[in-house]
């Protein structure tokens, strides 16, 4: 939802207060489904990282570790 329907600050805000509803119920429920006590399962790596990998170049833990 990126542009709203009614032009103006005050008819906008209600379209944006609902899509922000909208992410924050998503969110809970999928952090419903997930067990109690365990942190989420990592994620598949992607094609350049598995590149990288095939290659033996080694993965930094961040992109912050970059300077």
């Amino acid at each position: 939802m990126r542009r709203p329907r009614y032009r103006g600050q005050a008819r906008a805000h209600l379209p944006h207060v609902l899509a922000a509803n909208t992410v924050i119920a998503a969110n809970t429920e999928r952090l419903g489904k997930q067990p109690r006590g365990e942190s989420a399962l990592p994620r598949p790596p992607t094609a350049f990282q598995d590149h990288h990998d095939q290659q033996g170049i080694p993965r930094l833990r961040s992109w912050r570790a970059v300077s």
